[in-house]
Order: C-alpha cells, then structure tokens, then sequence
C-alpha cells in the first residue's frame, strides 16, 4: 500500500476533480504491474495496472490488486473500474479506505464480494485518507477544502503601514509556500493584492503544475495587464452580477473567466465556494489579504491555517494584519484552532492548525 500512495502522489496536481489513485497487481509475491491516476479523463489506476500487464502479454487471474481507494462503479468521463477488475478474474483486493464519493461509496466493494472476490478494507487507512482529504471533504460538504496561508512578522503583520510586504519571510520559507500552491487545485486573492503586488500566483520554485487563479472581485478593478493573466493557465475571476458587461468582456478577451455570483454589493464567499465546488476545486489556498481572510473565516469557510512567521517586528497601528474585518469583541469569541503542525523553513516558523467550527 506504500507503493500505491507513492504511485498515487504522481498524479499531485493534475487529477482535478479526481482523487489521488494509485494501483499495484501482485501475485505469489510478485509485482506484475502498476499504475495510477494520471489526469481526469484518462485511465484509472486500476485500469492502467491491467492494461500494462496485458501489453506485456501477462494477466491478473488469480491475482492480488492493492488500491489505496475503492474501485469504482459508475460511469463519469472513464467506464466504471468494477467490472474490468470482475473480467480480470482477480482473487482478492487490498483497498486502502472506501470512497466518500455518493456515487460510490461501498458499492464498489459490495459488487466486488457478490462475485467472490476476496476483500481488505483499511491498510495503512489513515495515510489513504491523508493524501484523499481534500476529496473527501469536497464530495460531502459541496466545498472546496479551504487553505489559509499567509507570511507574518512576528507581531502579526502581512504588510508595513505603506503595504510594503516584499519579502517578511526568505527564500527557503517562499520556496515551501510555492510546494503548498503545487498541492492545491486553486490559489486565491483579492483584487487589492492583485492591484498592489502584482502576483504571478504559480509554482516557479518547485516542480508541479500551477493551480487555477482566483481572483475574488467585486467591483472588477482586475487590470487585463495583471501578470496572472499574461502567465498562460486557468485565471478566474469572481464578481458580481452587478459588474459592468463593458468590463467582463475587456478581461475575457484578455483571457480570464469572469464567474458572476450572486450579491450586487459584496461576493457570497459560500456561494463562491459553491461555484468553484461545481467546477471541479476540490482544495483551495487562499493568499490574499486581511480583509480576504476575514471573509472566509467569517462565513466559516475556512478549515485550515498555515502561518510562516517570520522573525521581524513591524509595528505600527496602520501595519496590515493577518486577519482584517471588525474582529472579536471578545477573546472567548475568538476563532480557535488546534495544532497539527509546527517546523523550521529556513528563517520562519512554519505553523498549521485546524480550524474549529469550519462548516
């Protein structure tokens, strides 16, 4: 089962809306082949193991197959994987965790013992479930999973009084931020970070494929000259229904999406997270500012912190902090987390915590 998390970590990034599967045919000790999920659309883990045996003239009956999801029984872009595993003539299945997926859940299993195959939920079950979180979290709560992220002095400022914020944290803590980008589906911002900082929002530092770019967008002041349009991928922008058409068609030429959600004052951020749930982003990083992380955390839509803390003080009452909007009038009101996490990256600290009372 290591070896299909390892097999399955190679589809990081490419697999949306997918989970992350990976696959392995054994027999008498033996590896006969592997697989794994390499993008949506494309072969299944369970799929592309047999189809590999069977180019190298070999095949699965009697065999051992060890997944770290369970197959599936419905038909999306791909054929089910069910009834491939039933003709392979397979004696037994090795699965990591069930899906969460409605359309799934336990019937891949079940179809499986019906016709005899032998059957082992749950080795290494909690690595399964580690790597497949954001997936889970989509399928049963009709949201992405939501990631926020950003670099603070130690006085809990993201940028000086003058919005100065280049660079709080070395190069080592920014190179790790871009291996969270890698690890998520899309990266958001506000339209004020756009404005003041420019971002290109990709993975320039690591391997890995960058995610789609959000812009969170109410009153459309995204310049069709933003370097994230101009750094080919997916770019999003969310607005209202209130935005003018003359400036929707100005930023689609420059080849943006413009996603008008409900509200003529103010973005939904539940409603956003709806939209982005219906397109496929299972996670999503959120990098912009305080006030865009007070939204999030206000309608309880957020589920997870990382904080690299720098060793600086800013000081300053106009010092930008890490969470804007009015805040907690008392201090047993306020947001609670529990840590999961806490490591060294180069000069900063880098901290994670779960989110109580994310919905």
């Amino acid at each position: 089962m290591r070896l299909c998390l390892r097999l399955a970590r190679r589809g990081l990034g490419r697999t949306r809306p997918n989970p992350l599967v990976g696959a392995m045919l054994v027999r008498a000790g033996r590896v006969l082949a592997t697989g794994w999920h390499r993008r949506a659309g494309g072969a299944h883990a369970e799929i592309e193991a047999l189809d590999r045996l069977a180019a190298s003239g070999g095949h699965a009956r009697g065999a051992t197959l060890f997944v770290n999801l369970e197959p599936c029984t419905h038909h999306g872009r791909t054929p089910p994987c069910v009834p491939r595993l039933l003709d392979a003539g397979l004696a037994r299945v090795v699965i990591g965790m069930r899906d969460p997926d409605p359309r799934v859940r336990g019937r891949g299993i079940a179809a499986l013992r019906r016709a005899g195959v032998g059957i082992r939920i749950g080795a290494l079950e909690a690595e399964c479930q580690a790597i497949n979180q954001a997936f889970a979290f989509s399928v049963t709560h009709g949201r992405p999973r939501v990631t926020l992220k950003a670099a603070i002095t130690l006085d809990g400022r993201i940028a000086s009084r003058t919005g100065d914020s280049r660079w709080i944290t070395d190069r080592r803590a920014r190179t790790e931020a871009h291996r969270l980008r890698a690890r998520h589906d899309a990266i958001l911002v506000g339209a004020t970070t756009v404005l003041r900082d420019d971002p290109r929002l990709d993975v320039r530092r690591v391997r890995g494929q960058s995610p789609i770019r959000v812009v969170l967008d109410g009153r459309l002041r995204t310049p069709v000259h933003a370097r994230l349009l101009r750094g080919g991928g997916l770019v999003w922008i969310a607005t209202t229904r209130a935005a003018p058409a003359a400036r929707v068609r100005r930023l689609e030429a420059a080849g943006a999406t413009v996603l008008r959600l409900p509200g003529r004052a103010s973005l939904r951020i539940r409603a956003l997270c709806r939209e982005l749930d219906r397109r496929g982003v299972r996670s999503l990083l959120v990098e912009g500012g305080g006030e865009t992380a007070a939204a999030f955390l206000a309608e309880r839509c957020a589920d997870e912190v990382v904080a690299f803390i720098a060793p600086r003080l800013l000081g300053g009452r106009a010092a930008v902090p890490m969470v804007g909007g009015t805040g907690s009038a008392r201090v047993r009101d306020a947001v609670r987390l529990s840590w999961r996490s806490l490591q060294r990256v180069g000069d900063a600290i880098m901290v994670t915590g779960r989110v109580h009372g994310a919905r």
